[in-house]
């Protein structure tokens, strides 16, 4: 089995906490989805033959997309990939772009999974975000996706940001649950640099992030959403059982998948490569039959070093028996080096497998860089 991503690089405004690669020009779109439907047909045989298990629509703002422009894309996923008989099949949108009508038009397609960017239910957090949409087109795109059918769906809900009090974060969480919502992505406002939001506290006009609040509200979202059913099976994700993400667990489990559109990536158990992050440059490359990409060939110890970052950060945890695979002195220092996190309980032990405890869930990536391994 495999997974498809196609990243859709166009943005109605820009958010101004967003580090990811779009631009708010829609002016080549059509000429966009041409190239990633020729990259579609030019990649064709980077999986192998296996077949997809798993499609995704990231960006950007895949919701943007006509019709017509998914049903162009469908077509030549179809003519050039083989399809499991019922894929997971996932199109990421946000609230201004989810009407009746769009909605309707989503669900006579084959996508059947909704990833809405909420980010919060308080007009004070959009704002200040800068998001496009308001609170009311947040509540209403939930409820018209579920008259439309769509039941398998996931929000981002984001937490630590200075307009989000404890009060409001409980309100978004108690919003969320009453809507029935079978999966929740919710990560910390971070300050990425070059970002609208980095400009704003560098020169006053935005409070920096307050740590101790954020950490308060990440507590409080993994004991709230436990005590509603749902498993807290990634560090920022957390989904009702059977409602998993197959997608985004293939990825933190190793399954390859291959990247379309500028700035995507690919891995194939080998190697990684990665798309130019350039609209333009990407075209261009999609106009001479090329694809603009480096690629890396991972090394024993990278391929560690990844699966112990993605691993730990899971349910799933890390298991001796997959850290034995890559050799020895592997086994050796990870031993080593887990020790003291176990000691103090950050790490948690069943036999051979290793997963964070909820206190070790705030240091899950200063952990794992204790534990990569370094010639």
């Amino acid at each position: 089995m495999a997974g498809l991503y196609i990243h859709i690089p166009f943005c109605k405004q820009a958010c101004h906490y967003c580090n990811f690669h779009f631009s708010t020009s829609l002016k080549y779109k059509s000429e966009m989805v041409n190239a990633i439907c020729q990259e579609i047909e030019l990649q064709k045989d980077y999986l192998q033959g296996a077949p997809l298990e798993t499609i995704y629509f990231g960006g950007g703002t895949p919701s943007l997309l006509s019709q017509a422009e998914l049903e162009q894309i469908f077509e030549r996923i179809n003519r050039f990939h083989s399809v499991v008989e019922q894929p997971e099949i996932t199109l990421e949108a946000n609230p201004d772009d989810l009407s009746r009508t769009k909605l309707q038009e989503l669900a006579a397609s084959p996508i059947n999974r909704l990833s809405i960017g909420i980010q919060s239910f308080a007009e004070a957090d959009l704002q200040a975000m800068n998001r496009a949409h308001n609170a009311e087109e947040a509540k209403n795109c939930i409820l018209w996706a579920k008259e439309m059918g769509f039941e398998n769906l996931t929000i981002d809900l984001i937490y630590g940001s200075p307009t989000t009090s404890d009060a409001i974060w409980e309100k978004n969480l108690e919003q969320a649950i009453a809507f029935d919502i079978p999966h929740i992505s919710s990560y910390c406002l971070t300050v990425e640099p070059q970002t609208a939001l980095d400009y704003f506290v560098r020169v006053g006009k935005a409070q920096p992030i307050d740590e101790a609040q954020a950490n308060r509200q990440f507590e409080f979202l993994i004991q709230y959403l436990q005590c509603n059913g749902f498993v807290h099976y990634e560090i920022s994700n957390f989904a009702k059982p059977n409602s998993f993400a197959c997608h985004n667990s293939n990825y933190w489990k190793g399954v390859p998948y291959l990247g379309i559109g500028p700035s995507a990536h690919s891995f194939n158990g080998e190697s990684r490569q990665w798309n130019i992050a350039h609209n333009a440059k990407y075209l261009k490359a999609l106009q001479e039959d090329g694809i603009a990409f480096e690629q890396e060939i991972l090394t024993s110890e990278q391929r560690y070093n990844e699966y112990v970052m993605t691993g730990l950060r899971t349910i799933w945890g890390c298991d001796l028996k997959e850290i034995r695979s890559f050799g020895a002195a592997y086994e050796t220092h990870f031993l080593k080096a887990i020790h003291p996190f176990l000691a103090d309980e950050k790490v948690l032990r069943n036999g051979e497998n290793y997963v964070l405890s909820t206190s070790g869930k705030h240091l899950a990536d200063g952990i794992a860089m204790e534990l990569f391994f370094e010639e």
